[in-house]
């Protein structure tokens, strides 16, 4: 993600903390405890350590109707999450970070970490990440929704697979469970994921599937 070298003149670093929070499981429980590592994105200035920073998701209309979707052709939903998504990002700006606190290296207390991939608080780590994972897509012979730029599709063996995405929360959809293995198998060669199975929980909505359908709590 960086490496050490020696900050150039006229230059600032922007200084990054951890961040220790726990995560819980859709019942209220503890799940894991996450330490994290995150950049002062606000010292960043505008034009210099970055330039556009938005990033499309999902929108959650669309999530509904995909799952309407769901319903009435009987199609498998599955979820994947993709782990610690904003490190995949790709930087093109000289960003320059202090060194992490507790991981300073002895005898080389005075360099800097030079930023090769992109970081959680960076202002444009969020775009990114986006645009890492929409090449991937259509590298891989996905298209994507004119009407939501975070809905890909694909025609594989006479079935379609829709993929959404909202930041690293992936819902998968397909008639056939053998084409979303293989979707699965894809997605993990480009990307540290982890498999949730079959879909019951997304963006505060509990998924239950039903003899007639889906309900939606």
């Amino acid at each position: 993600t960086w490496k050490l070298v020696d900050l150039p003149p006229g230059c600032k670093t922007s200084g990054c903390k951890w961040v220790l929070r726990k995560k819980l499981k859709p019942d209220g429980t503890i799940d894991k405890y996450k330490a994290r590592l995150v950049a002062k994105g606000f010292k960043q200035q505008v034009d210099l350590d970055f330039f556009n920073t938005f990033s499309p998701v999902t929108r959650v209309t669309s999530i509904r109707l995909l799952l309407a979707v769901a319903a009435i052709h009987d199609l498998k939903i599955h979820q994947m999450d993709v782990k610690t998504a904003f490190l995949n990002g790709d930087l093109h700006e000289e960003i320059y970070m202090d060194q992490p606190e507790g991981f300073v290296e002895p005898g080389q207390e005075s360099k800097v970490c030079r930023l090769s991939k992109s970081l959680y608080g960076l202002k444009q780590a969020s775009k990114q990440w986006h645009k890492k994972f929409d090449s991937c897509m259509l590298e891989n012979g996905y298209k994507t929704n004119e009407c939501d730029k975070c809905i890909y599709y694909k025609t594989c063996e006479n079935a379609h697979v829709i993929i959404s995405l909202y930041v690293d929360d992936l819902l998968i959809f397909c008639s056939n469970l053998q084409i979303i293995n293989e979707t699965k198998n894809m997605l993990n060669s480009h990307f540290d994921m982890k498999d949730l199975g079959e879909a019951n929980f997304i963006l505060g909505i509990k998924i239950t599937k039903i003899n007639n359908g889906i309900f939606l709590d």
